[in-house]
């Protein structure tokens, strides 16, 4: 579940899952997704906070349903969301922000982590794939070194070595996050829109190419990701075969 706040011009959204870490469902992410839609539609909002209840970010996705087809695509409407928002979008984590909760984190404009929050992609441990947007952000704010090692090598990275790698903007917790959003929310929205739409177009190129369309097909549908799932539940190493 997640629960939705206003704060004035803020909208402050929490994950609250911490049984799970923040672990999110189809649920949570139907639910995330009209309360990005919802704040996108209302004109008094200057920003959004993304954040994790009880110490977590977001542990990534609850994998007793990740391999539905629905799943994928609901987290794919969130992630565009959060990019295409009107105003800033700020990911504010504490705790585990791996898998879909790093896609959430770099999806958002801008980050504040707390110095030994945990940032990594862990999708070869279980052999699946993020998707092909995820990875060219992730190569633009870590550098192609540090996202080859987070996305080959499944390496996770802290929030201080996130900061001077240039992912984090900011050292802090939800509280520096607020006071930089009540900033940001009395500067020019039209400036900060059109800058926005200038950056996002930047970085623009087809949402996926065909040989990494097809990579992820046959990713998704191999019998490595069932046996990822499987040794997850049954806490042991999975045994891949590359099938």
């Amino acid at each position: 579940m997640l629960h939705h706040e206003d704060r004035g011009p803020i909208a402050v959204i929490t994950l609250d899952r911490p049984e799970r870490r923040n672990a999110i469902n189809l649920e949570t992410l139907v639910q995330l997704d009209e309360a990005i839609e919802a704040t996108s539609a209302d004109p008094a909002k200057r920003a959004l906070i993304l954040t994790g209840a009880e110490g977590h970010f977001c542990a990534g996705a609850d994998l007793s349903g990740v391999e539905d087809a629905e799943f994928v695509a609901v987290l794919a409407r969130v992630l565009d969301g959060l990019r295409n928002a009107t105003f800033p979008t700020i990911a504010a984590v504490e705790g585990a922000a791996l898998g879909a909760g790093a896609q959430l984190a770099v999806a958002c404009d801008l980050r504040v982590a707390a110095a030994d929050a945990m940032f990594g992609i862990p999708a070869a441990k279980l052999g699946l794939m993020v998707d092909q947007w995820t990875v060219r952000r992730l190569a633009d704010v870590l550098g192609q070194g540090t996202a080859r090692a987070v996305l080959l090598a499944a390496d996770t990275i802290s929030g201080e070595r996130a900061f001077a790698l240039g992912l984090v903007q900011r050292m802090g917790t939800i509280d520096l996050a607020l006071e930089w959003a009540h900033h940001i929310a009395t500067l020019a929205p039209l400036t900060i829109l059109g800058h926005k739409i200038g950056l996002n177009q930047a970085e623009e190129l087809p949402p996926t190419t065909p040989e990494y369309a097809a990579a992820f097909t046959r990713a998704w549908s191999s019998a490595d990701l069932s046996e990822g799932l499987l040794a997850f539940r049954e806490r042991r190493p999975p045994k891949f075969r590359g099938t």
